[in-house]
């Protein structure tokens, strides 16, 4: 019989116990005794998002593959939970087998967005581990971080042992085999391995290395303390993504989750080049999988968890070469079972509408356009890459089909933007109800619905615009307010649904985003005051985050407002991505130019990821 780390009292008075039992379908079951290391894999957030999130699944499936390893899953508990354990003195324990955290070897943490900070902290203190890498001691398990916020891993880097820079599948059996030979040696030290662990391409141990200051505040100097540790840290990149091992048995929860599907990864990495976007640039270059290792995936992932949806999931699908062939096989081979198959990230054209009506439910929910900017002017600015004209196109074929609401992005405060580009925000929303109500009348359904959402940009590294200040409040407030006036002065405004992001919430992420070593003691701040969870609206509180800067003598400014010079060093400096810092360099000189870059499928434009030897790099040198 199965032990739970929680009585029955307490399942009984939490929201969704479901949560923190385990035991899902295709839970992967070890003896803990019969394994040479025990590794726990972190979601620093509720489970409903983690269990949503396909990296999880891909590197627990891997670690799992192995007969001497045991990876199981944790979760942030909910302030419900959270209060409870805190009281009661109850530790972190993993899904699996219910044993506290603290007595693994590794937990590792994938860390998705800056606002989740505050979790990590309630993941190491709910554990009893503590919380900075320098108070640890022999037997605490080694903290290891990954994913997309690991680009500037500094705000956060005094919490990490290692920090794993790139993509999972590379580097992490070479570490594993490190550890087990340091265990079983019989004279385990914990700085010796660490040191060891920093020869290992991609892996960055924050506790080998001096971040020294300008008066002015800015990075003096970064640098290892020992000669044999690497000055620079090479992310780490698979060129072959249809050779990696992939889950064939996905997890199924028991309660609903935000992407409540099997998701397929059809391909990594974007060759758009939009100037705003880090995941275009750090994911470089575009690498597709195999059609039939794709073929494959699918039917073994929905026969073997019966679910009724598959996602194609990838930055840009309509840029996966084979997609018509995939989607084809997927609705020949599953039209009798009545699997859906959803298709994010589409560039709105005949051939996606017309299979949007075969694979999609026929309630036609609305349809996502992502101009990120309302004039052609400011999308030239961005790189975007998308014309008014496609724009309209793509809405007149959607309308014709028997579409009726369409969802459109956009972002304020974008380098050069001026009154006139957030003014056009409304106005191509407008021509947008214009061109469906040149349907005639007896041919529409029902009113057109427009939703227009405007999120606060924030610079971050290893993208064109990492050198610019981000707005102020105020300001961003403001130009939320000149868009909503001018959509109310539409013909159409009824048919206009305007909303717009936190602006305070957005500060936070962008002296998350950009900064530096000196933040971790307010990030502690912030979870001493009860700051987790910050992601959610209902839970954030800006005044926390103010006082605890306050409090630590943190300039908010020096991270936002502030200018950048060419010659400044990041924080981030140390890492190869693969692009170079001169390609990004010259493409922020571009964008105040408004001079567009070919994407790269059009034109190679030197961004340094050809060192990798794969991908659409070499696409057409055979």
């Amino acid at each position: 019989m199965r032990k739970f780390a929680l009585s029955d009292e307490i399942l009984l008075n939490i929201e969704k116990p479901a949560r923190y039992i385990g035991n899902e379908v295709n839970m992967v079951v070890k003896d803990p005794a019969k394994v040479d290391i025990r590794t726990v894999f972190c979601f620093p957030d509720v489970y409903d998002i983690g269990m949503s999130h396909l990296g999880m699944q891909i590197l627990c499936h891997q670690f799992n593959l192995r007969d001497d390893v045991y990876c199981e899953r944790v979760f942030s508990p909910w302030p419900d939970l959270h209060q409870i354990m805190k009281e009661q003195q109850i530790p972190l324990f993993a899904l699996e087998t219910q044993d506290p955290i603290r007595e693994f070897d590794w937990v590792l943490m994938t860390l998705q967005y800056e606002m989740c900070y505050p979790n990590i902290l309630q993941i190491l203190d709910l554990g009893q581990i503590p919380l900075k890498s320098c108070e640890r001691g022999e037997s605490d398990p080694i903290i290891i971080g990954g994913g997309p916020c690991t680009y500037n891993p500094e705000p956060i880097a005094d919490f990490f042992d290692i920090i794993y820079i790139g993509e999972g599948e590379t580097v992490y059996d070479e570490l594993l085999n490190l550890y087990k030979r340091h265990k079983k040696s019989g004279h385990y030290s914990r700085s010796a391995f660490l040191r060891e662990v920093s020869h290992i391409p991609g892996l960055y141990v924050p506790s080998l290395y001096e971040v020294k200051y300008h008066e002015d505040g800015t990075i003096a100097s970064f640098s290892p303390l020992y000669e044999d540790v690497p000055r620079t840290i090479q992310r780490q990149v698979v060129e072959d993504l249809s050779a990696l091992v992939y889950p064939d048995k996905p997890l199924v929860p028991f309660i609903k989750i935000t992407q409540d599907r099997v998701v397929l990864e059809i391909q990594r990495g974007c060759i758009r080049g939009c100037r705003f976007c880090q995941a275009g640039m750090i994911y470089r270059p575009l690498r597709e999988r195999d059609l039939e290792f794709l073929k494959e995936k699918a039917y073994a992932m929905l026969m073997s968890t019966g679910q009724e949806e598959i996602s194609l999931s990838s930055l840009s699908s309509s840029d996966y070469s084979q997609l018509e062939e995939l989607l084809n096989y997927l609705i020949d081979e599953f039209k009798t079972q009545h699997v859906n198959i959803s298709l994010p990230s589409l560039r709105i054209d005949n051939f996606s509408l017309d299979v949007m009506s075969k694979v999609q439910d026929i309630k036609k929910s609305s349809l996502t356009f992502a101009p990120e900017a309302g004039s052609q002017r400011l999308r030239d600015v961005i790189n975007k890459g998308l014309t008014e004209e496609d724009i309209l196109h793509g809405a007149g074929l959607a309308f014709d089909g028997g579409w009726q609401k369409v969802k459109l992005y956009f972002m304020l405060g974008q380098p050069t933007e001026t009154v006139e580009d957030m003014q056009e925000i409304a106005e191509l929303a407008e021509k947008i109800a214009e061109r469906y109500y040149e349907i005639p009348k007896e041919q529409r359904h029902g009113k057109c619905q427009i939703t227009v959402s405007t999120s606060f940009f924030v610079p971050k590294p290893f993208t064109p615009f990492q050198w610019t200040p981000i707005c102020t409040k105020e300001d961003f407030l403001e130009r939320a307010h000149i868009v909503n006036e001018s959509i109310r002065s539409q013909l159409n405004r009824k048919s206009i649904r305007y909303n717009w992001h936190e602006a305070d919430v957005t500060l936070i992420e962008g002296i998350l985003a950009r900064g530096d070593r000196r933040l971790s003691d307010a990030l502690i701040r912030v979870y001493e005051k009860g700051g987790i969870f910050a992601a959610w609206s209902d839970f954030f509180e800006d005044e926390m985050w103010q006082e605890a800067f306050r409090e630590t003598g943190i300039d908010t400014d020096f991270y936002t407002v502030r200018k950048r010079g060419e010659e400044e060093v990041f924080p981030w400096d140390f890492i190869d991505i693969g692009v170079t810092k001169q390609f990004l360099w010259n493409e922020w000189q571009k964008a105040q130019r408004g001079e567009v870059t070919p994407n790269c499928r059009q034109r190679c434009s030197g961004c340094g990821a050809m060192k990798y030897k794969g991908g659409v790099c070499y696409e057409n040198t055979h």
